[in-house]
């Protein structure tokens, strides 16, 4: 297996699997073909992360076959005196992957990435009806701290 970052060739293979979810689906991603405008920003969405150095999309490989992503945002910050944190999001691992260790070594991964990158925290946010994905983050030592609010501009 190996944990790399994604290539422009990979962005179909992410976007199936950040389709491959009921709650990904209620919110009416991956039901229909993706109109031109869409399509448009998410390519554009790609090239911003793929030229940004405080952004990574992530994937595990394989052998040529992609089988779990997330992305990684890497902010400076002057609260808890200047601790750099590591913000990981739309973490997937295929459904046939599963309960393999896959997502524990991924996230083993995300994690030393924060640390070569000299963050302190790493954060990140989950759907409140993601009880599975509540478990496995607690498992790893992740504490639900905080209560996160968005707004849908």
């Amino acid at each position: 297996m190996e944990f790399r970052t994604a290539t422009r060739s990979d962005v179909p293979a992410v976007l199936q699997l950040l389709a491959d979810d009921d709650i990904s689906r209620e919110r009416g991603f991956g039901d229909a073909p993706v109109a031109e405008d869409v399509d448009a920003a998410i390519w554009a969405a790609f090239e911003e992360i793929d030229a940004d150095p405080n952004n990574e999309l992530v994937v595990a490989d394989d052998g040529g076959e992609v089988v779990a992503t997330c992305q990684l945002t890497f902010t400076p910050g002057l609260s808890r005196l200047g601790a750099r944190r590591m913000t990981i999001e739309a973490v997937r691992v295929r459904v046939d992957r599963r309960g393999s260790g896959l997502g524990s070594d991924f996230m083993a991964y995300a994690l030393n990435r924060a640390r070569e990158r000299g963050c302190r925290i790493a954060q990140l946010t989950t759907d409140k009806r993601r009880d599975d994905a509540h478990r496995f983050y607690e498992r790893l030592g992740f504490v639900a701290s905080h209560e996160g609010m968005k707004l849908v501009l």
